[in-house]
């Protein structure tokens, strides 16, 4: 092998390995290779942003030479590859914490492997080391750091303690502090790649197991009780429990006709979900589910009646659906198959 292709396997391939080892860690497949594709992708312009943006910088700031990559890069790239990412949980295309793990390293890695590409291109430097501490320091540490953002935001949203830019806040202001503190180099080097390379593992480790679990357990529950709802609804039996008697209370502020639509939304919402959670349980035994004909027709008559009821009628719903994150984040994956 070459000097010039030793450089570029030890400074990409750590942090592509570590992303596939990730998404083969997804036993739900609860991210598409598409998906991550163009995570990876939205990373390499975001490289590209910033370093027009930290170029652009005057040189009238009259910065050190450490200035720049200490305070004004990291702030700068963090908000850069965190935007697409809370662009994600905002349409609801995030609903775990493995999801947001795996599209954070994603676009950090995109990221990553764009920058040490440009930099093999621009410094000359034959030692091996710089380009391993790169490869398993630098890339491995712009994937975390945006990973760590992402998971930090599905659990405030999750544990609803925050929503929107409060919740992407708090990931965020750590992703910076830790980017910048690694570029500060309180330790060596090498002892500072070698900490990235050892803490990250075990924390993906720990959020992949809980989050699973998680899953597993949102599952069994969601499951029964959305099969006791849709088994009420066709039975008939709805009227007496304490869900019939409030679509009825709803007779005296909504016509007959919006009410029979909003019971008809009740029914689609739940089949929709039950679909999406047995697509779910079989790519978790290995299979891979059959796109459903009948799923983007399904979708069609949800929205069209959506859009009959009006914004005041889905607001009347949300104490029945409880639009939560991982519910609306089931039906966008069963409208992608």
């Amino acid at each position: 092998m070459t000097l010039a292709a030793t450089r570029y396997v030890a400074s990409v391939l750590p942090v592509a390995v570590f992303l596939v080892a990730l998404v083969l860690l997804d036993s739900f497949k609860l991210v598409r290779f598409r998906s991550v594709a163009a995570a990876v992708a939205v990373g390499f312009a975001a490289a590209i942003a910033s370093f027009f943006i930290v170029s652009a910088l005057p040189d009238s700031w009259d910065l050190s030479i450490d200035f720049r990559p200490r305070y004004i890069a990291p702030p700068i790239e963090e908000l850069l590859k965190i935007a697409y990412l809370g662009w994600l949980i905002r349409t609801k295309r995030v609903g775990f914490m493995v999801d947001a793990a795996i599209y954070g390293f994603a676009l950090g890695a995109g990221f990553a492997i764009l920058e040490n590409v440009y930099f093999l291109h621009t410094l000359s430097s034959a030692n091996a080391l710089l380009w391993i501490i790169r490869g398993f320091g630098t890339a491995v540490m712009h994937g975390g750091t945006t990973a760590l953002a992402g998971i930090i935001a599905v659990s405030l949203i999750e544990r609803n303690a925050a929503r929107g830019i409060a919740a992407l806040l708090p990931g965020f202001i750590l992703a910076t502090l830790i980017h910048s503190a690694y570029n500060h180099f309180f330790l060596s080097p090498v002892l500072s790649a070698l900490a990235i390379v050892v803490a990250l593992p075990a924390c993906m480790t720990a959020v992949f197991r809980r989050s699973e679990h998680g899953l597993r357990s949102w599952l069994g529950i969601g499951f029964d009780s959305d099969q006791q709802l849709l088994e009420m609804i066709t039975t008939g039996t709805i009227s007496e429990t304490r869900l019939g008697h409030y679509l009825l209370s709803l007779k005296t502020r909504f016509p007959g006709e919006a009410v029979a639509d909003m019971l008809c939304i009740v029914r689609l919402h739940v089949e929709l979900a039950l679909k999406a959670k047995g697509v779910l349980l079989m790519r978790q035994a290995g299979f891979e589910a059959k796109p459903d004909p009948a799923v983007r027709e399904t979708f069609e008559e949800l929205r069209y009646l959506e859009k009959s009821i009006g914004k005041t009628g889905l607001l009347a719903l949300e104490p029945i659906l409880h639009w939560s994150t991982r519910d609306l984040w089931q039906l966008y994956m069963l409208g992608k198959k």
